[in-house]
This record gives C-alpha cells, sequence and structure tokens, in this order.
C-alpha cells in the first residue's frame, strides 16, 4: 500500500511491470503517486459523459449552479453506454475521442475533478492544466466495449436521462483497465512515443 487507496504489486515474469490498484474517488496523494505508461486497474465510480453533457455541464458552472453530480475527487470517462443485454450492467461501453473534450477539461479540474478516461492524445493547454490541477488522464482500449463492460456492475442515469446514450451515468467498477498517458508532472506517453520516433 502506497497511500490511500493506492495498491502497486507486479505483474509478469520478474516483476517487469507493475500494476497500479487505485480506488475512487482519487485524492491528490493518489494521483501524484500515478506516473506516465503506468497500468492501473480502477474500483469504485465512474461518471460517462460527452460532448453534449460536457457543454451542459460548462454551461451550469458558468451559471455558479451545482452540477448533477460532485466532480471533486472524481474521474470521467468519456463513454456512452449502449442498452444492457441479460444478465448486464450495460452494454457495450467503450472510449470516444477524447480531444472533443478539450474546451471544457480546464474549467472542470478547476472546479475538482481528478480523473478522466478516453482514448487520444489531448491538446497542450489540457496537458498544462492536468500538471496544473494535480490530475490524470488515462486511456483505455477502444476496439474493446464489449469487454469493458464486464467490469461495470452496476449503471444508472444521474442526468439528462432525455440524451438517451449521452446522458450522465454513474458507473459502479471493478478493477476496470487503463494506462495513464497522461500524468500530474504532465509527461505524456504520445508525446514521449512521438520523441523516439524522432531521435536518428
Amino acid at each position: 500500500m502506497t497511500g490511500d487507496g493506492v495498491i502497486v504489486f507486479a505483474a509478469g515474469q520478474g516483476g517487469s511491470r507493475l500494476v497500479v490498484q487505485i480506488q475512487t474517488p482519487l485524492s491528490d496523494e493518489v494521483v501524484l503517486g500515478l506516473k506516465a505508461g503506468d497500468e492501473v486497474r480502477i474500483t469504485g465510480v465512474l461518471y460517462t459523459a460527452r460532448d453534449a453533457a460536457h457543454e451542459k455541464l460548462k454551461r451550469l458552472l458558468l451559471e455558479g449552479k451545482e452540477l448533477p453530480f460532485d466532480i471533486r475527487g472524481q474521474i470521467i470517462y468519456y463513454a456512452g453506454p449502449t442498452p444492457a443485454k441479460p444478465g448486464r450492467a450495460v452494454g457495450a461501453c467503450g472510449p470516444t475521442t477524447s480531444r472533443r473534450m478539450d474546451p471544457y477539461v480546464p474549467l472542470l479540474l478547476a472546479h475538482g475533478l481528478k480523473g478522466m478516461i478516453g482514448k487520444g492524445r489531448r491538446s497542450a493547454s489540457v496537458t498544462q492544466a492536468i500538471a496544473q490541477h494535480h490530475a490524470v488522464y488515462m486511456v483505455t482500449i477502444g476496439g474493446a466495449a464489449a469487454l469493458l463492460s464486464r467490469h461495470i456492475r452496476k449503471a444508472e442515469v444521474v442526468a439528462y436521462p432525455e440524451m438517451g446514450p449521452e446522458a450522465i451515468y454513474k458507473l459502479t467498477i471493478e478493477e476496470f483497465p487503463a494506462i495513464v498517458a497522461t500524468d500530474a508532472y504532465g509527461n505524456d506517453v504520445f508525446a514521449q512515443v512521438s520523441n523516439s520516433w524522432r531521435r536518428p
């Protein structure tokens, strides 16, 4: 145990790879203990939100109104669950492209959001905001939506049910897999890979 809500253990032969078990809500201590490239398993709660929901959240904050859920310490998953099949909490629940949410991220981070999960790299301004507010951006497998849904134990709409899959869902999850793409120090795995290709 390395701090509240974080357990690190070796996986694979020789302990060459670390898997970090984390629980929500996230504290600064937990976030600051994560590094770009870490493989994580998340247990607790995720809130889903995509473009339309982010626009509504932004409007509420700018108007000084309360959000439909307390974002402090929480993780937003950029996903829109499909209807559940028998015996499942949700249907497919894979990540969407994160850059579509970039215009909203600094404002949400300033109000206490600690984590985001999606796919693809972020803009420089988002990377800077992540470092400024001690947050973390994680990516998960874009082509394995059905597999990811197996880690979701419960799903309930908390806001905007009229938007269908674009509504905000509260997902109760167990060992949801992700990789830290941008850590609280501004390190970014996409930039690291890009730089490695440029080296002679």
